[in-house]
């Protein structure tokens, strides 16, 4: 299966939902600590395994995450560790973009979300504690979102409602807001160490799932969230980012500083399906397809990108 080099490490990877060859990467020199940092849009070949880049945008600082654009084919968002948003327009060459930079954050911004039903706004996460709701169409944020005691790594709107999203922090703590609520609408003390990523499943609008630097994957309802739904255990180390499936109800993939890649049935009591050991350093970025069930990509800090097929190997060319 393909496998894309990036000269930095990386961080993110976003397959677009417009395009079921397309993805995205975000990377960042120097393991992000200092440096600079680049977008990778790459394609995929059909006929073979090339991956051929499209388009690359450099920045002055590391890029921890991008989110393609719900309504727009050639539009993404990048978040930058110097606190910016950078939009991009992959349609126009590198020296017309960014098309702005959006900077408000007071720290690095590490998490985006494109809302997908109304497609018009976006959620960044940053490393200030807080949260901010941004369109295109605006150069100030819509609103900022603080109530996080400390930096807020993961945002994600919930797939059937669309004022609705989640945030997972530092504090320990999974948010849950309504952008048409002064505050947020509950506090699930998910893990006792700090929670890295959440997701909304695509199924059912109540479950969401948190992952932790305590190494668990927790699975929670909404409707009654004292006590996880599942406990998902199987990484070595920190759970760095976790997907929901778009086309299946009960699966979820994760991806873990083990530098394993891991496809979860929470539903069943063997709840680990699959195992992915192709990064030899920390694996830190993870998709899944929206128009292609069963595709996934994931990236890590040794600065390669694979997509591959469930149940195939992701080495295998």
């Amino acid at each position: 299966m393909p496998v894309f080099k990036t000269p930095f490490n990386g961080y993110s990877v976003r397959l677009s939902p417009f395009y079921e060859s397309r993805l995205a990467i975000a990377t960042a020199q120097n393991f992000g600590i200092l440096g600079n940092g680049r977008v990778h849009v790459i394609d995929l070949s059909p006929t073979s395994p090339i991956i051929n880049e499209l388009i690359a945008f450099d920045t002055a600082d590391g890029v921890y995450d991008v989110a393609w654009s719900e309504s727009h084919d050639s539009v993404l968002v990048a978040a930058i560790a110097d606190g910016s948003i950078k939009v991009y327009d992959t349609a126009l060459p590198p020296h017309s973009n960014p098309l702005r930079s959006l900077k408000e954050h007071a720290r690095e911004v590490h998490g985006l979300d494109y809302n997908p039903t109304r497609r018009d706004s976006f959620l960044s996460a940053s490393w200030d504690d807080s949260i901010k709701l941004w369109t295109l169409e605006r150069p100030a944020s819509l609103r900022t979102f603080r109530e996080h005691a400390y930096c807020v790594y993961s945002v994600a709107w919930n797939p059937k409602h669309a004022d609705v999203f989640a945030s997972a922090s530092g504090d320990c703590t999974v948010r849950i807001w309504d952008v048409r609520e002064p505050g947020s609408t509950m506090i699930i003390p998910g893990h006792e160490h700090e929670i890295f990523s959440c997701d909304w499943n695509k199924y059912d609008d109540c479950l969401i799932a948190s992952a932790s630097v305590d190494k668990s994957i927790k699975i929670w309802d909404v409707r009654n969230y004292r006590v996880p739904v599942s406990i998902l255990n199987g990484h070595g180390y920190a759970v760095r980012k976790i997907k929901f499936s778009p086309h299946r109800r009960n699966l979820l993939v994760s991806c873990s500083y083990d530098m394993t890649v891991c496809l979860w049935d929470f539903m069943v009591e063997d709840a680990l399906v699959g195992r992915y050991d192709h990064h030899t350093e920390f694996a830190v970025g993870v998709d899944l397809s929206v128009l292609v069930d069963g595709l996934m990509a994931s990236t890590g800090w040794d600065e390669l990108v694979y997509v591959w097929q469930q149940g195939m190997d992701p080495r295998a060319a």
